[in-house]
């Protein structure tokens, strides 16, 4: 059981990192909406958390070989982990900011940012709930 409970919040933890991550890339396009040349970055979430969560490999990473070691930050995976943004529309300038776009992923990472804290949360508050009650039994 307990396992169960550090697998899980093993892996919200590094939803959470990688959501911060995206957040603070998003942050910075939509500083940089007006910077001539500037290209968007954004993260494969999908991708990006299946390589943090061990599911598949990550090329030039070290790899967690027993169950004790650290699994590696999202933010150390480097630059490599971090794609350029489609363009919609050429800017005269070559910026490749889509405010419009860049708008809505901030919100929508924002929500699925809370969810995640709220998920960790909840794990936390029932995992000292089974406790307390045990002990008290």
């Amino acid at each position: 059981m307990l396992n169960r409970i550090t697998d899980t919040l093993n892996f919200q933890t590094q939803a959470l990192t990688l959501r911060a991550e995206r957040q603070r890339l998003l942050a910075s396009n939509i500083a940089n909406a007006d910077t001539p040349g500037y290209q968007a970055r954004d993260i494969n979430f999908a991708k990006a958390l299946r390589e943090a969560t061990g599911e598949i490999g990550t090329p030039g990473a070290l790899q967690t070989t027993q169950r004790g070691h650290l699994a590696p930050l999202a933010g150390a995976r480097g630059e490599s982990g971090k794609d350029y943004a489609l363009q919609s529309q050429t800017n005269l300038d070559s910026n490749g900011v889509d405010m419009d776009r860049e708008r809505a992923s901030f919100a929508d990472n924002s929500v699925k940012y809370e969810a995640t804290l709220r998920f960790i949360n909840g794990s936390v508050r029932t995992a000292l709930d089974a406790m307390k009650s045990h002990n008290q039994s």
